[in-house]
């Protein structure tokens, strides 16, 4: 008797995949709360900052091409640094001045050489000549690799102010050689417009600096010594910001003086109030 051949039974079994995309909404919810977070952080700053500081952001918003009169946008430089400089603030101007000047030059002789002042003009920044022609080369408006460095150097300080800058070309008495048609009027002239032109190549705003003056030798350094080299230099004049209504203190109201007494703070006694007449 025949044996019947075995049933083969073939079990197919699945395998369990993954759980299924969850989506990226949790990932916009999370940017919402980072931005909102953001936006808190900079109202709280605003709100615990200087009236002048409110003013340079506010002035941002209104003009962000910087081609208004209100200072905060791009152009005129961003916070504290684009605040004006007035007269009590020319010292620390000149300490911030003083200290890139020694950042970028290491040579105690080139440091010598410049002078930072207050005036009653405003903060003056000298760069005196010596005898071989340190900031320029001799008899010529070029200026030389330490003046370029340098000139950089202030032009990227002074363009972070809405100051306005006075730039002046000296020389010393001794009559300029080589043209008949060109004298030291020119000379001084001529490297003062090089200054301001590389300057404002490189970091001052075109509409900063208000007067090009060339003195040529009639406004010495050294008067006693009219050929001295110390006298020819080129004076950067950081002028004074006016004060406008916003910066000045509130004045502190003056209690109403009651009818027949003095005002508040004058020597004179109060009036004695007339006894009124009888009848």
């Amino acid at each position: 008797m025949a044996v019947p051949a075995q049933q083969i039974i073939i079990i197919k079994r699945k395998k369990a995949g993954h759980g299924g995309h969850h989506g990226g909404a949790w990932k916009v919810a999370y940017a919402d709360f980072v931005t909102a977070m953001m936006a808190l952080f900079i109202v709280l700053w605003l709100l615990s900052s200087s009236e002048q500081v409110q003013k340079a952001v506010g002035g941002y918003f209104t003009d962000p091409k910087g081609h208004g009169k209100e200072m905060g946008n791009g152009l005129r430089g961003a916070g504290s640094e684009s605040l004006p400089i007035h007269k009590d603030d020319m010292k620390k101007l000149k300490e911030k001045l003083d200290q890139a000047v020694k950042d970028v030059t290491s040579s105690e002789k080139i440091r010598d050489h410049i002078v930072i002042t207050v005036t009653g003009e405003g903060l003056r920044v000298e760069m005196i000549e010596d005898e071989h022609g340190m900031f320029f080369d001799s008899g010529s408006p070029s200026p030389t690799a330490y003046g370029k460095e340098l000139l950089q150097t202030l032009a990227e300080e002074i363009g972070k102010l809405p100051n306005t800058v006075t730039m002046e070309g000296h020389t010393d008495s001794k009559p300029f050689l080589g043209h008949e048609n060109y004298s030291n009027w020119e000379l001084s002239t001529d490297r003062a417009n090089a200054a301001r032109r590389w300057m404002q190549d490189h970091g001052m705003r075109l509409d900063q600096v208000t007067q090009v003056r060339g003195f040529a030798d009639q406004s010495l350094r050294n008067v006693a010594n009219p050929e001295d080299a110390s006298n020819r230099r080129i004076t950067l004049i950081i002028q004074y910001q006016k004060a406008t209504p916003a910066d000045q203190k509130p004045e502190e109201s003056q209690p109403e003086a009651k009818p027949g007494t003095a005002k508040p703070g004058a020597d004179a006694k109060p009036s004695p109030i007339p006894a009124a007449v009888k009848k």
